[in-house]
């Protein structure tokens, strides 16, 4: 199904949508005003200055209670060292707008997808093929495979003394 015959569906663009050239149709496309900021590229700023002139596309921001929802997900899944405030926004915005209607976020951004994933928002790349299954960071010792929290502040294992990594974790 092609997103854009979804008459009804809200859309919530981040800046690799306008960068690997996603034009928005309808009046349902919204973003926030840090991914405008982040678009540069002559053929992205023609797309969002069409979409925002003709009506298009809004600019709005998530509330704050949304923004805390996306930071507990992204604390507990370790996608927070991963995530831009812009990122973060973009997130959120979609959790606001999912308590009205169906919304999906357009990016190729796979720790957006991520995270969309565990919060059961949709999302639709442009260019990628999408992520399918969704991944939690752990913080691991080299030496004995002891797993700490994310927030584990030293770099040399307790047990072991080995050194500690970040590793990306199938749910």
């Amino acid at each position: 199904m092609h997103i854009d015959n979804v008459v009804f569906m809200k859309k919530v663009l981040d800046a690799s949508a306008f960068i690997n050239g996603y034009v928005p149709e309808g009046r349902e496309n919204y973003t926030v005003r840090s991914v405008t900021e982040e678009i540069r590229d002559f053929r992205s700023m023609m797309i969002l200055e069409d979409a925002l002139r003709e009506g298009r596309l809004k600019i709005t921001e998530p509330d704050p209670e949304s923004m805390k929802v996306v930071e507990d997900a992204i604390s507990e899944s370790g996608d927070i060292m991963r995530l831009s405030p812009t990122d973060m926004e973009v997130i959120g915005l979609a959790v606001s707008l999912r308590g009205e209607d169906d919304v999906t976020v357009i990016t190729d951004d796979y720790t957006i997808q991520n995270t969309l994933k565990i919060l059961g928002i949709g999302f639709r790349s442009v260019l990628t093929s999408g992520i399918r299954d969704t991944y939690s960071w752990r913080r691991v010792c080299t030496g004995c495979r002891r797993v700490y929290p994310l927030d584990y502040e030293f770099e040399e294992c307790e047990i072991c003394g080995s050194r500690i990594v970040r590793k990306r974790h199938r749910n």
